[in-house]
C-alpha cells in the first residue's frame, strides 16, 4: 500500500499523536459500555508467498493460503473484490475456507467507485451485493473507497448513492480527498446523513496523510486502516496509542472494532498484526488468539 508513504528518514520527525475524538464520536458512542463488543484484527491480503515459512507451513500451495491465514487472524480487508468482480460461488468457497466468527470486509468494486464514480451504478452495485452475500454470516462491513480526486463537488452524487445502499449490509466509507477533512457545513451535513443511515466513516492512519486520522465515528463500529512502515520503531509507538484509544471506546459504548493492518512492504505484516493482538489483550483485557509463527521473522 503506497498511500501516505514517506521516506524512512522522515518518519522520526512526524507527529503521530492521535487527535482528540471529534465531539460527534462521543455522542455516537453514548458513554456506556456495550455488552459483547467484538474486536477484529486482520491484514489486507492472504495471498502472500513470503508468508510461507512464517505463518503458512512450508510447501503450502497458494490455493490453501486463505485456510491457513484464517487460523491466525479473525478478519481480512478484502481488496480482491475491488479489482475485479467475483462470482457468488467463489465467495462462498472463500467463506467455507474459514472458521466460525471470521469476518470478510470486502472493498466495493472499482467499476462502481472509480469508473462510474457512483453515478448510474445501480446495476453494477446490485451485482456486487449479490456476489458478496455469499459470505453469509461471515460478511463484515463493506468498505467503499472513492477516488482520491472525488471531492466536495461530488457530495450530492455521494449522498444519493448512500441513500440506495441496503440498510441490512454494513457500509464503511473512506474519503481521501483533502477537502473532506476540513471544517465545512457541507461535510457536517454528509456526516449527519451517514449517522442517520448507519454508515460508518473509515479512519485511515498513514504516515504522510495525518488529515485522514479524523477520529470521527458516525456509527458504533470503528473501521481502522492502519498503514505501517515495515516494523520501524514508530510503528509500535503508534499501535500503543491506538490500543489506548480503543480501550476508551470500548468503555464508552463501541460495539465493533476492525483494526486492519497494512505495510508498504507486506512481508512482515503478520508480525505487526501479532503486536496489535498482544497489546489489545494486555491493555483491554481481551482474549484474541495470537498468530502462531513457524519460523524466524524475516
Amino acid at each position: 500500500m503506497e498511500f501516505g508513504r514517506v521516506p524512512t528518514d522522515e518518519l522520526s520527525s512526524i507527529d503521530f499523536t492521535l487527535p482528540p475524538d471529534h465531539p460527534q464520536t462521543k455522542k455516537v458512542l453514548g458513554g456506556k459500555k456495550a455488552t459483547g463488543a467484538k474486536v477484529y484484527v486482520g491484514c489486507a491480503k492472504w495471498g502472500r508467498p513470503e508468508w510461507v515459512g512464517l505463518i503458512y507451513p512450508k510447501g503450502t500451495k497458494a490455493a490453501d493460503f486463505l485456510a491457513h491465514y484464517a487460523k491466525h487472524f479473525n478478519s481480512i480487508e478484502l481488496n480482491a473484490t475491488f479489482h475485479q468482480p467475483h462470482t457468488r460461488e467463489t465467495i462462498e468457497k472463500w467463506a467455507d475456507m474459514t472458521g466460525k466468527g471470521f469476518k470478510f470486509c470486502p472493498k466495493v468494486y472499482q467499476g462502481v467507485s472509480h469508473w462510474k464514480r457512483l453515478k448510474d451504478a445501480q446495476v453494477e452495485t446490485d451485482k456486487y451485493i449479490e456476489s458478496i452475500m455469499g459470505f453469509g454470516d461471515k460478511l463484515g462491513p463493506v468498505f467503499l473507497q472513492v477516488h482520491d480526486n472525488f471531492g466536495l463537488k461530488s457530495v450530492e452524487v455521494l449522498q444519493e448513492y448512500l441513500k440506495t445502499w441496503p440498510k441490512e449490509i454494513a457500509l464503511q466509507l473512506e474519503l481521501r480527498n483533502t477537502n473532506w477533512h476540513i471544517d465545512s457545513i457541507m461535510v457536517d451535513e454528509l456526516m449527519q446523513q451517514m449517522q442517520q443511515l448507519g454508515i460508518g466513516f473509515v479512519l485511515t492512519d498513514a504516515s504522510g496523510r495525518r488529515d485522514v486520522v479524523h477520529m470521527r465515528l458516525t456509527n458504533s463500529t470503528a473501521f481502522i486502516r492502519w498503514v505501517g512502515n515495515s516494523l520501524h520503531p514508530t510503528d509500535y509507538v503508534r499501535i500503543d496509542e491506538w490500543v489506548l484509544r480503543i480501550k476508551e471506546w470500548l468503555a464508552a459504548g463501541i460495539k465493533e472494532v476492525y483494526f486492519l493492518v497494512h505495510n508498504h512492504d507486506e512481508i512482515n505484516t503478520p508480525v505487526i498484526g501479532d503486536y496489535v493482538v498482544q497489546k489489545l489483550n494486555e491493555v483491554c483485557g481481551l482474549k484474541l488468539e495470537r498468530p502462531s509463527f513457524i519460523g524466524k521473522l524475516l
